[in-house]
């Protein structure tokens, strides 16, 4: 990517300070595996994708579909990278803490979590609702400021009754996992196109910044709806910023979503 195509990405405003002044930038992207279009047309994105995440400048980067490995695209391409995904695509100076959701024939893939700030553990757990789509979640706990932050990435399913499922799932594993009075973040691509989902995060405690109208992120060349979210308890929520312009619907299927929080 060059300076030129950098200068194109566009940001809606923000005068918050970084987290010195207690502000904690999440951020949460669907990358589509580094991979853009369909058989021979299809174009490697990762390297772009790499510097785009550098300019999110986001605390915490949680993505969704990201590649350990796939033997059928390194032998493809010329310029697959030699590292898995989430270790490439992390800025200088993070960390990248990656679980796998699904194997394939050719490979896996799955959640990844990039950040700047100390990761003190890491796991895992299996949300798969059916044998045809294989799903987890990655919970990270991070030393933030001088505080645990606990943050969860999530890629929830395509059946509406499996997204419901692995809400509640996901709610049992918070209540076993997570303090309630600890800082928690879940963000991820939800797949929901009402706000069913959202009313149930709230029934426990996860809220999401609700002065924000028109931040679609799906499908990123017109968007239409916010498949992706940030939700979190024990934090104030302060903003969203979806990126806009042609840079971005060229990466990925979907945009990606920074929110600002309170710590």
């Amino acid at each position: 990517m060059t300076a030129e195509r950098l200068a194109e990405i566009e940001f809606a405003p923000s005068e918050l300070p970084a987290l010195p002044g207690g502000i904690l930038r999440v951020a949460t992207y669907n990358i589509h595996k580094g991979v853009q279009g369909l058989g021979p047309a299809r174009r490697l994105e990762i390297h772009n994708l790499g510097l785009a995440i550098e300019q999110l400048d986001a605390d915490i980067v949680c993505l969704q579909e990201v590649r350990a490995s796939n033997r059928r695209e390194a032998a493809y391409f010329d310029r697959w990278p030699q590292l898995p995904q989430a270790q490439y695509l992390a800025p200088e100076g993070y960390e990248a803490v990656y679980r796998t959701n699904a194997y394939t024939r050719d490979g896996e893939h799955g959640n990844a979590l990039l950040t700047r700030w100390p990761v003190l553990a890491s796991s895992h757990e299996d949300m798969s609702d059916h044998r045809f789509e294989q799903r987890g979640l990655l919970h990270v706990q991070l030393k933030v400021a001088g505080r645990l932050v606990h943050a969860i990435v999530v890629h929830l399913g395509l059946v509406p009754g499996s997204r419901i499922r692995q809400v509640a799932q996901l709610q049992a594993y918070i209540r076993r996992k997570v303090p309630d009075d600890a800082p928690l973040v879940v963000a991820g691509d939800f797949n929901d196109w009402g706000n069913q989902l959202a009313q149930m995060l709230a029934g426990f405690g996860l809220l999401e910044f609700a002065d924000a109208t028109n931040l679609h992120t799906y499908p990123s060349r017109l968007p239409i709806a916010r498949l992706d979210h940030v939700y979190a308890r024990g934090l104030l929520p302060l903003s969203l910023t979806v990126p806009r312009g042609r840079i971005w619907w060229r990466m990925s299927d979907h945009l990606p979503l920074i929110a600002e929080f309170r710590l």
